[in-house]
């Protein structure tokens, strides 16, 4: 992460943002010894089944399984509506 002045990415913006680009470097803009902003690089893409790896590592094992079962229910032609699965996030 860098630290640079509102004055410092003024004068050098393009620069800067080929660091958060390139680098996927966080910077952080300071005015007057206070931050005030955050340059933050773009979250890469992703493919469908990569975000879908990302939610299933936050579900519950039981409601993973309901899942993986929906899916494969769908698969074979025997339905299994996403509709079904219980929302992990209602407590």
């Amino acid at each position: 992460m860098k630290i640079l002045t509102v004055t410092e990415v003024a004068r050098t913006f393009s620069a800067v943002m080929d660091v958060v680009e390139r680098d996927r470097e966080e910077v952080v803009l300071v005015r007057n010894q206070k931050t005030i902003a955050r340059l933050v690089p773009e979250s890469s893409e992703q493919n469908a089944l990569e975000v879908f790896g990302d939610l299933y590592r936050t579900l519950d094992d039981q409601t993973a399984e309901a899942l993986i079962e929906a899916i494969r229910r769908k698969r074979k032609g025997k339905g299994g509506a996403l509709s079904e699965l219980r929302n992990p996030w209602d407590i």
